[in-house]
């Protein structure tokens, strides 16, 4: 099989196309024909040494993907379970993270624990660029923030790849959606739900959200900076912060519990029972995810290129849609 690999860390030109056996699947796994692989910030940050996951290369970058089940490990002792999917069965998944995903390749080996059913209502392309950006929504909104109906929720970065899952997602849930995203993404925030979106590029962010904010219970910072410390004087006491980039950060979490808030940090974790949870939002019309550009393998160059300036990207709507492998 085709596998994108690299022998370097660097800029994208590290990635290439090589050969590599087809794995064999290990109890408890399905062998996943790749149809559809998608990209996130942490592949380009593994990429380039930035954020050293996986160790020194070479290794297979990748975690995002969707496609048909190939083959199934044969259970083994009285005990062992046979495999929830069979052969023929499309299906998608976080794979492994944050250990070595190898999904990028047109073939993988995936813990069926980790995989749920793509919904009807989407193709691999759109599945595959779903796991990673909207179980770090829901895993924020629901398990951290505990978000439920008749709540207000403020989505920081609600034009990027995560946020505007969450608007969708806090919407399903029942919340009310405050938003903070760039002018040119509002009218498509606000039609994923956002009740109001805030400029954060108009004027001091603090002072903005005091304006136009009013009271919230939970507040999802999915972008860095400053938003976290401007969003506390209108978190209620009481009030949840959930931090997607600052979880390590002591000051911060001092400075939010010292207030009488509660401060929650998020990584990501694969759970085929979570995106069983999304795909009942996607069957049911209420959840959509932004697909921006698809490449062939070999176009991963000028996909990662793309990717390294994602904070300039957006779809014709404003959405920093997602970038999308298609082996």
């Amino acid at each position: 099989m085709r596998i994108i690999t690299q022998s370097t860390v660097g800029g994208p030109e590290v990635l290439h196309v090589a050969q590599a056996p087809v794995p064999e699947p290990r109890p408890g796994e399905v062998l996943i024909k790749i149809e559809a692989i998608g990209l996130n910030p942490v592949d380009a940050a593994v990429r380039s040494g930035a954020f050293p996951l996986l160790g020194d290369p070479p290794f297979v970058l990748g975690w995002d993907v969707a496609g048909t089940v190939e083959a199934a490990a044969v259970p083994v002792g009285e005990s062992a379970q046979a495999s929830p999917f069979q052969v023929g069965d499309q299906v998608f998944g976080l794979v492994r993270f944050p250990a070595a995903g190898n999904t990028y390749a047109e073939y993988v080996n995936a813990v069926t624990g980790e995989l749920a059913p793509i919904p009807e209502q989407i193709d691999p392309v759109h599945a595959a660029a779903l796991p990673l950006a909207g179980l770090t929504a829901w895993q924020a909104l629901v398990d951290a923030a505990r978000v439920s109906s008749g709540q207000r929720v403020l989505v920081h970065g609600a034009g990027g790849g995560v946020g505007h899952l969450a608007v969708q997602i806090a919407v399903a849930l029942g919340a009310e959606v405050v938003a903070t995203a760039s002018a040119a993404k509002a009218g498509p925030v606000k039609q994923m739900g956002a009740s109001t979106v805030i400029d954060y590029r108009s004027g001091d962010l603090a002072g903005l959200l005091r304006e136009q904010a009013g009271r919230v219970n939970a507040v999802l910072d999915a972008v860095g900076g400053d938003a976290a410390e401007a969003s506390l004087e209108v978190l209620v006491p009481g009030g949840v912060l959930v931090t997607l980039t600052r979880g390590h950060d002591a000051a911060l979490r001092e400075l939010v519990e010292n207030s009488g808030r509660r401060f929650e940090a998020v990584s990501v974790r694969p759970s085929g029972n979570d995106l069983a949870e999304l795909s009942a939002l996607v069957s049911a019309g209420t959840l959509h995810v932004q697909v921006e550009q698809i490449f062939g393998f070999d176009d991963v160059v000028r996909a990662h290129q793309l990717l390294d300036a994602s904070s300039g990207r957006g779809t014709g709507r404003g959405i920093a849609g997602k970038l999308v492998l298609a082996p």
